[in-house]
């Protein structure tokens, strides 16, 4: 499996490729947006919906043979699409990668000019609430291994 690192390099890259175009940039999340696994209709409840973004972003997760698994859903395309960026860097990575390795994806591929405000909160609190559940599992961990 591609580091962190890796991954947002890749991501960049492929971004590079749209140039400035900011409608096909837009396209193009919002087309991310379709490889996400579908999302069990169980885990569409209150307490998975992530606080702060505009949109309704589902975010499950599972703590699986010390890895982080996540899973989303969104109502709208370009959320979904971004919230599929995140499961791609994040999702089966250890709790010390996830709070380890910070998100330079991001300011590289100008996201803050392809967003509004809004949306770029939204996104921030996407990421957090990715965070809270590696620490939630981080220490979970190391309380069980009494560490």
């Amino acid at each position: 499996m591609n580091s962190i690192l890796d991954i947002q390099e890749e991501i960049v890259s492929e971004f590079e490729i749209l140039g400035d175009d900011k409608e096909s940039t837009i396209f193009y999340i919002m087309e991310l947006g379709n490889s996400l696994d579908p999302f069990p209709e169980e885990e569409r409840k209150e307490e998975n919906v992530i606080k702060g973004c505009q949109s309704k972003v589902w975010l499950a997760a599972q703590f699986i043979e010390g890895k982080c698994h996540f899973s989303a859903d969104s109502n709208t395309d370009i959320t979904k699409g971004l919230i599929s960026l995140l499961i791609r860097i994040y999702n089966r990575r250890s709790p010390e990668e996830i709070l380890g390795n910070e998100l330079t994806f991001l300011q590289r591929i100008g996201m803050g000019n392809i967003l509004g405000s809004q949306r770029s909160n939204g996104l921030a609190s996407m990421i957090q609430q990715m965070k809270r559940y590696a620490l939630a599992f981080k220490t979970k961990q190391l309380s069980i291994h009494g560490n």
